[in-house]
């Protein structure tokens, strides 16, 4: 994985020294919250309802056991012993005291952390595919690109002040887990007719109130132009985005008032212009950068104890089904580690399990760990013959759940809980909806199938592209919770249909178990998810199992 340089170390040091004076200030009172405010937030420091809450960029999920380690330390120091992640691929601490802020950013510091444009109208810590460099069905692994993009946007003159934030994803699969038709940019690794490999490049996706799905702009960019390439996007856009409002200043407003094919031409014009000053660095940079992702050095040792363990052992065998996906080493297995067992805040890890974490990583794991977009952990390199040591330790930690894609393992911003912007709960209902599906234990029966839920218009957790998807609103002081369906985030990307009137606090549950229980008896099969099924169907038959009542009206 990468690692500092002294530039990075020195500039990162420099913006903690300048924030410390800038806390300070505020502190004693030399400067307002509204003369604060933008400064904090340069530094992933927020305001929400009960307290300060510092957003740590984790640079395109990717994680070593000490940086782990230290932020179980940080969790423990100055929070509440945990630490939430979020579908940014960052982690969140919920409850520090101002005065300790700059002391929490030394210490990531010290291990090559920051919180720097995890907030603010710029370009946001640069997301990818979690099991980047791992998966059977990579072309190649995109994080050195990530990088590029993480060192190039960073502190950006041109980019600081953007008419809204900015999000790009990554992906080196032709299968898309890192949801990037839904950002700003999104970049999706292709071959084209000579097989060679390069980026399908999407712009203009965007969930919150106006959810759109990202529209290609160019089928194929060699990867000698990607640096230049996102450069001319960026650049057109803070010309054209609009200032006058925020919620039409995202790029996929800009997108649909000027056209793609304006956007496009006015993209390529700049390419062109500015194409000629990429003399060559940063691809000279780009090798540099893709040595520090080389593969692991992977062990040999024989699998029979593997398959034994598996045969012996039923609950291993289950969490092996659904916690497990294909390595390109066949040796290997990517780990998905569930932060989501019924009962439990999704996203949330205790400070002892992100130590346990972290020693897991250190002793079965090459000393690699990535955040998913879903809340999750992934251990992206272990040996099958370790799976069942491994399981063992997840299992001493509460962290064994078998439930990964599964009904429970549900996507869920902080909510009314937390968030200041927030006009519904989230956590509760996911919790319940886990709960109730465990009970029934009917999970496995269920399939594939991923409900997300969000507790404001601002989608954070990403309700618009689930199959399911969970919007908490206010109606007249009154929680109240819409459905979508037919969400996707994957290559096939759609915007969920909203299913009808909303439901309840009280409601909403027995909706979503009515909902779930209802497909199981229009399915085809055994083997049809979800989403299959909704496609195949349509929205009547759902619709009619969610409001029965109305139903039998339009019937009688």
């Amino acid at each position: 994985m990468y690692k500092y340089n002294e530039f990075d170390a020195a500039f990162v040091r420099e913006r903690n020294r300048q924030f410390r004076a800038q806390v300070a200030r505020r502190i004693d009172g030399s400067l307002t919250e509204d003369e604060f405010k933008p400064l904090r937030l340069m530094n992933g420091l927020y305001l929400q309802l009960h307290a300060y809450m510092l957003r740590v960029a984790i640079p395109y999920g990717t994680l070593n056991s000490g940086q782990m380690r230290q932020l179980a330390y940080i969790a423990d120091r100055w929070d509440k012993g945990y630490g939430h992640f979020t579908t940014r691929q960052n982690i969140q601490y919920n409850w520090p005291k101002l005065s300790d802020v700059p002391d929490m950013l030394d210490a990531l510091a010290d291990v090559e952390m920051h919180a720097i444009q995890t907030s603010g109208n710029t370009i946001r810590n640069v997301t990818a595919d979690h099991f980047a460099g791992a998966a059977a069905d990579e072309i190649a692994d995109p994080r050195p690109v990530a990088e590029l993009l993480r060192q190039w946007s960073t502190d950006h003159p041109e980019f600081q002040f953007l008419p809204r934030k900015f999000k790009i994803a990554v992906t080196g699969s032709p299968n898309d887990r890192a949801v990037t038709k839904a950002h700003d940019i999104g970049l999706r690794m292709v071959r084209n007719d000579a097989g060679d490999a390069g980026f399908e490049v999407v712009v203009g996706g965007g969930l919150g109130r106006t959810p759109m799905i990202g529209k290609v702009i160019r089928d194929f960019l060699p990867v000698a132009d990607i640096l230049a390439y996102c450069e001319a996007i960026v650049s057109v856009y803070n010309l054209l985005g609009r200032r006058d409002n925020k919620y039409k200043a995202r790029i996929k407003i800009t997108v649909h008032e000027n056209g793609l094919d304006t956007i496009r031409d006015k993209v390529e014009a700049r390419f062109e212009q500015i194409r000629a000053g990429f003399t060559g660095f940063e691809q000279g940079l780009l090798a540099e950068i893709e040595q520090a992702f080389a593969p692991p050095a992977y062990k040999a040792a024989g699998l029979d104890g593997y398959e034994a363990a598996r045969l012996a052992n039923p609950a291993f065998r289950s969490w092996t089904d659904t916690n497990l996906t294909a390595h390109k080493n066949d040796a290997y297995a990517i780990v998905s580690v569930s932060i989501k067992k019924p009962g439990q805040t999704p996203g949330d890890a205790s400070s002892d399990q992100m130590r346990t974490l972290a020693d897991i990583a250190e002793k079965y794991g090459h000393d690699e760990l990535r955040i998913s977009h879903e809340q999750n952990v992934i251990l992206p390199h272990v040996h099958k013959a370790d799976l069942a040591a491994v399981y063992a330790e997840l299992r001493a930690a509460d962290l064994a759940t078998a439930n990964i894609g599964l009904v429970s393992d549900i996507i869920a911003c902080p909510g009314m809980d937390y968030c200041a912007l927030a006009t519904a709960r989230s956590i509760p209902v996911a919790q319940e909806i886990a709960t109730r599906f465990d009970a029934l234990k009917l999970e496995h029966d269920i399939g594939a199938l991923k409900i997300k839920i969000s507790g404001c218009i601002n989608a954070c957790g990403h309700h618009h592209v689930g199959h399911i998807g969970i919007l908490g609103l206010d109606r007249a002081g009154v929680e109240n919770y819409q459905i979508t369906l037919g969400g996707d985030g994957t290559q096939t990307a759609a915007i969920g249909e909203r299913a009808g009137p909303g439901f309840s606090a009280d409601e909403i549950v027995p909706a979503i178990e009515r909902l779930v229980t209802g497909y199981l008896d229009l399915r085809s099969d055994a083997d049809e998810t979800f989403i299959q099924t909704f496609r195949r169907l349509g929205m009547e038959p759902f619709k009619a199992i969610l409001y029965p009542a109305k139903e039998a009206q339009n019937a009688a």
